[in-house]
């Protein structure tokens, strides 16, 4: 049976108690991967995957979850400002679906509106060079994106 694929709001309940999440930030070349601790209160980055087949990629991914023991993915979705999805949302959502087929974790879906533009916003203030920037904007994005649901969740609970 494929995993459930739900908002981040809906989450709680397809969710363990504890548990460490893994979140990403699909980009067209790269995938940033970020992890949260078991009481899912902090992200951290990961690593940054160089995009190659969905296949490969998903399997790194599952490798990392189950190195971690995860209990689900968060994965942004970039919605349109006006809460429209366009392509990128769709090829999100098409990841996600094929992702389900090939786990039993639960997948959950941010809006990661401006998530990389915020990201690129701190790192210029932290007077990072453009290459450097470069090399961990995704990773960076996926600490953003996982965190931001990590805090949605922990509002839920309360």
């Amino acid at each position: 049976m494929p995993a459930a694929i739900i908002e981040v709001s809906d989450a709680a309940a397809h969710l363990p108690p504890r548990g460490a999440l893994l979140g990403l930030d699909l980009g067209t070349k790269t995938i940033g991967v970020a992890t949260s601790d078991a009481d899912r209160r902090l992200a951290t980055g990961v690593e940054t995957i160089a995009r190659k087949t969905f296949t490969i990629d998903a399997k790194r991914l599952l490798a990392l979850a189950a190195e971690r023991s995860c209990a689900g993915f968060v994965l942004g979705l970039p919605r349109n400002m006006d809460g429209s999805e366009g392509p990128r949302a769709q090829s999100v959502r098409a990841f996600a679906r094929n992702l389900s087929r090939l786990t039993d974790l639960p997948i959950a879906l941010w809006d990661e509106r401006l998530s990389t533009a915020a990201v690129e916003r701190e790192l210029i203030a932290a007077d990072m060079s453009r290459k450097r920037r470069a090399a961990v904007i995704d990773q960076h994005a996926a600490v953003f994106i996982l965190q931001g649901a990590l805090d949605r969740l922990a509002n839920i609970k309360s």
